[in-house]
């Protein structure tokens, strides 16, 4: 499923109480990300080289969070959010796509 805006940068949104009981029921949100614009879902995401610096994607997940209504986190609760994201995916090659089940993220192989 995907309604998220095609190349928009997305992340793993919150989940709601229903779906962190089951992850396969409710709504969908603990098997999705969260398209950083659009607020809508999609369930894999493509890893890609973009000429983002730390700071564009900490301005990125302040503006997805402020205009989404969340005023829940500290600057420094999102830039270590960022730096944990930008560590994990590191690992990971241009092109491989991504499943998320709650907090478990998992890679099909790279596109071709």
């Amino acid at each position: 499923m995907d309604w998220t805006i095609e190349g928009e940068l997305v992340w793993l949104g919150l989940v709601c109480a229903k779906d962190r009981r089951d992850p396969d029921g409710g709504c969908g949100c603990g098997r999705s990300f969260s398209g950083m614009s659009s607020h809508r879902a999609t369930t894999t995401a493509l890893v890609r080289d973009l000429p983002l610096t730390r700071d564009d994607l900490l301005g990125a997940l302040i503006g997805h969070y402020d205009s989404a209504g969340y005023g829940l986190f500290t600057r420094a609760e999102l830039i270590d959010e960022v730096d944990a994201m930008l560590d994990f995916v590191s690992s990971w090659p241009s092109g491989t796509i991504v499943e998320r089940r709650l907090d478990v993220l998992r890679t099909r192989a790279p596109v071709t």
